[in-house]
């Protein structure tokens, strides 16, 4: 029993920060029907932009507030460069097919990670604890204040952005543009407000989910960002794409992810070995593709809806 709790414990730790990043994908391609592939990137840039804000500021060890701020000045210009690659390289696309955004998102994603090879450097930054240390036992199973916080963090973003959507002025307008942007202009809402929005918050908890990334496993690199945002993209697939509460499936894919690699090499007698965890994450997407690709929590919408609803 003290296994799997601790099991348990680690699955909702990893699916918490994948949840947090599918969250970027889902809103924007709920309202433009684009799959944003720099949002991964901006994961990585925001763990980065972290560590050079908490220099900046003197340093986070035993500072939880130089910490906060550090964060909060992350989550800000990633949200700034998250708007600037709407303006830049998606805003003028609108109107054209489905696949010049989507090689545009593409080249995006190439010019983040290269900015940030060139100012981070190749090799791993050992990166610094933006999380208190410490740890607890329950049941025999290990629980540390890291894997806490980053639950209570994810929790609260989680939960704010749902109360965003689906409590105020500016949800409204976001789901009125996600229905049809024609018509929410005819009711006076200009939709670069809502959409620069969501460029602005999903990137911003992109970046969160980096600086939490970073400081769970002590590391940071220029191509983080690669395999963690196929597993996010994987999540909100599972999840249902284009819907917020569908970001769960990042916890989902947090314990399918950790159970698999857990039980596998003694199922298969060592013939799986724990090497193999990148595998089931992307094997779960190939099945939820092919036999339910609206997702768990997505709802089905039929091809006329999706030309009614194409991009602007």
């Amino acid at each position: 029993m003290a296994t799997i709790l601790q099991q348990i414990i680690n699955a909702l730790t990893v699916g918490a920060i994948y949840a947090l990043i599918a969250l970027g994908y889902t809103m924007v391609y709920g309202v433009l029907r684009l799959i944003n592939f720099a949002h991964s990137e901006m994961f990585t840039a925001g763990a980065f932009v972290a560590v050079a804000a908490a220099g900046l500021l003197g340093g986070i060890a035993g500072h939880p507030g130089v910490a906060l701020l550090a964060g909060l000045i992350a989550f800000v210009a990633i949200g700034l460069l998250g708007v600037s690659v709407e303006l830049v390289a998606y805003r003028p696309l609108r109107n054209s097919s489905r696949l010049a955004p989507m090689l545009s998102a593409l080249g995006m994603a190439v010019v983040i990670q290269n900015v940030v090879l060139l100012v981070g450097g190749r090799r791993p930054l050992i990166y610094p604890s933006f999380l208190p240390r410490g740890l607890i036992q329950v049941a025999g199973a290990i629980i540390t204040y890291k894997q806490i916080t980053i639950l209570i963090v994810a929790l609260v973003l989680m939960v704010g952005l749902e109360l965003l959507i689906s409590r105020t002025s500016l949800g409204v307008k976001i789901r009125a543009v996600a229905e049809s942007a024609e018509i929410a202009s005819l009711v006076g809402i200009n939709p670069n407000l809502p959409i620069g929005l969501i460029f602005f918050v999903g990137p911003g908890l992109g970046a969160v989910a980096g600086i939490l990334y970073a400081s769970y496993h002590g590391v940071a690199t220029f191509s983080m960002g690669l395999i963690i945002g196929m597993k996010a993209f994987t999540a909100a697939i599972l999840g249902g794409i284009g819907s917020i509460p569908g970001a769960l499936g990042g916890l989902l894919l947090g314990f399918i992810e950790t159970f698999a690699t857990a039980w596998m090499p003694t199922l298969t007698h060592g013939v799986i070995g724990t090497q193999y965890r990148d595998i089931f994450a992307f094997s779960v997407l190939v099945l939820i593709l092919l036999f339910r690709p609206s997702g768990l929590l997505g709802e089905h919408v039929s091809e006329e809806a999706m030309v009614y609803k194409r991009d602007f």
